[in-house]
């Protein structure tokens, strides 16, 4: 585990709010910082200047250290431009020089270019532990100059092996939202949300005594549950108050597992943070106020307006904000890790995390640090190491940037696991070697690669008494060569493929190109029952599984004349899959124009749904659909938040086409929705969208697209007779509408 305290370690020495700071002092930094104060001058309002400043992706950057010495600068083109045709950067090593518009450190003149992300910064070397004041004008399609945008000021940190500056932490004050008097000694508090915190108080005692304080995940008779199943979270504390002391925080104890080595660990600086939602206080003499007691709720940088979604549909509203908090509040660690049992990163846990992630705020530098510490800290599931390269696509499709691809590319090739093919191109986890597996990362030459198709196994695999026997893997049957790991490998092979090419590695790129159809090719001949027109979960077997229909669609491999009988088969099996597996699931199904059905399971009730965590009263979606098909499950998984990003990328249909949104896709597939609206972060600025269905089922969207990115809006021309785009009718057979900067006013009768 050397490598994952190396950069964990630097992970922390970057974020300057939490070293070698008291808590009270950090509270008192992270307070200011949550309100906007770290941005060296306020954000100005006018719609003329560029706005949306980062540094290395890094919003608010006063507040942290950046770890890269060329960092690269973002902005947002001010809404009035509409297109960039050039800009001039100005970094200056002072404030006044900075107010002068004076770059003394880097001024680049008029650059025509409409890049406005990832500008590598060329001027004088920054030194270690200076502090840079940088600012920006761009010039419109026009050739109008704006005025220079606000300056922020960044710090550079040490010369380090790590490229992701980390962001900082910030801690909310939470006030309870029910405050109750159970008897003369007693009172009930509920915070509303779960949230990973410690809890602090005002307490005025006159003799020394000692509080009870419950704290609890999970309420049963309208008590905070004592003996809760497994990792639901309780705690008991006792707190000694006196006449001396007033302001308490109260002294949670650690827990023994996700506080092992492995387990990523929290800075010095934090106390020790526990999920929790209700605080039962025993023993007060005299009267307690609801105003006395605050919940510190500790979580990664975040902006809750950075995205919005809500809809016709209350289920889906209350589904959506589950998942959305749950992403900011699984954000504690700095890293994205499975929950609070272990506190450990899984890369199929961070790749779901990832994306929902990139759709509810504006935020990469958590993604971008999972991705290096997998390099050095693999686990052990066969399809898990398949999961990296696609957080790196992911990165590269949201971000634009190629760093971490150009860095990592070699130890990328060794994880898509190709080395482990046979002639026909299909790989088995069987062929690892000893090896090989240090080629991934693994330190130990007893580890091995195990498949693992989905999450829990079943009943006869963990003795555990489950809901169904078979688990959540819908009764797949293993074999050396399975339909889960190969489809997850030839989705890599295209995903290499890409990755050598744009570093211009033409010859690789070549070989992984054909090395990918042939595997797809293999897939289909070996896999696929042509006559049951389904996929087969290995070669040897007659089983057909969900996992293995539904993966082979989400990845493009279904010959388009057996796509109708996959996804016939697939609704057939039901959520026959996890939380994690339901993001393939909704993936395939919203890939085969089945919506409806999508929005059947998005917004379900029974057992196995989001609702249903809704419903039994977390409020951070689970790590399974309900305990009985998991007894251990934590209430406070991310894996289990997939509509968070199914939302705004499949029944919204807006992703990037190109990568760093230099273009977006959008292919709305709204099901039965009457109305909705979205807001999505972008890293070129905010994609506002409204929606309506007339009585006359006439449709109307409105589309409010950012500054210096082009838009492409895909429907099915044969659906419409008319098609109208801000007054003017176009011809109805388009499958393609361009779309513009500013607001695109989009009729479909």
């Amino acid at each position: 585990m050397a490598g994952a305290t190396n950069l964990l370690s630097k992970i922390m020495s970057h974020n300057k709010s939490y070293c070698q700071l008291p808590f009270g002092i950090i509270f008192l930094i992270l307070a200011i910082a949550s309100v906007g104060c770290l941005q060296s001058r306020g954000v100005s309002d006018d719609f003329s200047v560029p706005k949306g400043l980062s540094v290395e992706f890094i919003r608010q950057p006063a507040g942290t250290i950046i770890a890269d010495h060329t960092p690269e600068f973002a902005w947002e083109v001010p809404t009035s431009a509409r297109r960039q045709t050039a800009y001039q950067i100005l970094v200056a090593s002072s404030r006044d020089l900075i107010a002068e518009n004076e770059g003394d450190i880097w001024d680049t003149g008029k650059v025509s270019d409409e890049q406005s992300i990832n500008v590598e910064f060329k001027g004088r070397s920054l030194e270690s532990g200076g502090s840079y004041f940088w600012k920006v004008k761009i010039w419109d399609e026009q050739d109008q100059e704006t005025p220079f945008s606000d300056f922020q000021r960044f710090e550079i940190g040490a010369k380090e092996d790590v490229f992701t500056s980390a962001n900082y932490f910030q801690v909310d004050s939470i006030k309870p939202v029910v405050f109750r008097k159970v008897d003369h000694e007693s009172y009930f508090i509920d915070f509303g949300k779960a949230a990973f915190a410690t809890l602090a108080f005002q307490y005025k005692s006159e003799t020394r005594d000692t509080l009870i304080v419950h704290i609890g995940e999970q309420l049963i008779d309208n008590q905070i549950n004592r003996n809760p199943q497994k990792t639901i979270r309780y705690q008991q504390v006792k707190v000694p108050v006196g006449p001396s002391v007033s302001s308490y925080t109260l002294r949670i104890l650690p827990d023994q597992r996700n506080t092992k080595p492995q387990a990523v660990q929290l800075p010095d600086s934090f106390p020790v943070l526990m999920p929790f939602r209700y605080v039962e206080v025993e023993g007060a003499q005299g009267k307690l106020r609801a105003e006395d007691f605050i919940q510190l709720f500790h979580h990664g940088y975040w902006e809750d307006d950075a995205s919005h979604f809500t809809s016709s549909d209350s289920i889906l509203n209350k589904v959506w904000d589950l998942c959305k908090y749950s992403i900011k509040a699984t954000t504690f660690a700095g890293l994205y890790v499975d929950g609070d049992r272990e506190r450990i990163p899984y890369e199929a846990d961070a790749y779901l995390n990832q994306l929902s992630h990139y759709t509810t705020d504006r935020e990469y530098a958590m993604a971008r640090l999972t991705m290096e510490y997998f390099m050095e800290n693999p686990t052990w599931p066969t399809e898990w190491q398949l999961h990296v390269a696609l957080m790196f696509h992911a990165d590269y499709m949201y971000t634009g940037n190629t760093e971490l691809i150009a860095e990592y590319y070699e130890e990328l090739k060794h994880k898509t696991l190709m080395e482990l093919r046979d002639e026909d191109g299909l790989i088995s986890s069987e062929n690892a070697t000893p090896d090989f597996m240090k080629k991934l990362g693994f330190k130990n030459p007893k580890d091995r690669l195990k498949d693992i198709i989905d999450w829990p196994p079943a009943q006869k695999d963990t003795g555990w008494k489950l809901a169904t026997d078979e688990g959540e893997r819908d009764g797949f049957v293993f074999k050396p060569i399975n339909t889960v790991v190969n489809c997850f490998y030839y989705r890599n092979l295209e995903i290499i493929t890409e990755f050598a090419r744009i570093l211009n590695k033409s010859e690789e790129a070549a070989e992984h190109h054909q090395l990918a159809l042939k595997v797809r090719q293999s897939i289909n001949d070996k896999l696929l029952d042509e006559k049951a027109g389904v996929y087969v979960d290995g070669v040897g077997t007659e089983h057909a599984s969900l996992h293995s229909n539904m993966l082979a669609l989400a990845f493009g491999i279904v010959p388009e004349a057996q796509v109708s009988s996959v996804a016939a088969f697939i609704k057939s099996r039901g959520m026959a899959c996890s939380v994690y597996g339901s993001q393939y699931l909704m993936e395939a199904l919203y890939k085969a124009n089945e919506a409806d059905y999508a929005f059947q399971l998005m917004t379900a009730t029974h057992d196995r749904s989001w609702y249903n965590m809704i419903n039994i009263g977390s409020t951070i979606t689970l790590e399974a659909w309900d305990m009985k098909y998991k007894p251990n499950s934590d209430w406070n998984h991310a894996w289990g938040a997939a509509p968070a990003n199914i939302i705004p990328r499949y029944l919204w249909g807006i992703q990037p086409e190109t990568p760093g949104y230099t273009t977006v896709a959008i292919r709305p597939q709204m099901g039965n929705l009457n109305s909705s609206s979205i807001k999505v972060p972008t890293i070129r600025g905010a994609i506002k969208a409204q929606y309506a269905r007339h009585q006359d089922d006439t449709e109307r969207y409105l589309i409010e697209m950012p500054s210096n990115m082009s838009g492409a809006f895909y429907i099915d021309g044969e659906l419409y007779s008319r098609v109208v785009l801000n007054g003017v009718e176009l011809d109805s057979e388009l499958n393609t509408i361009p779309l513009q900067p500013g607001v695109n006013d989009l009729k479909l009768y």
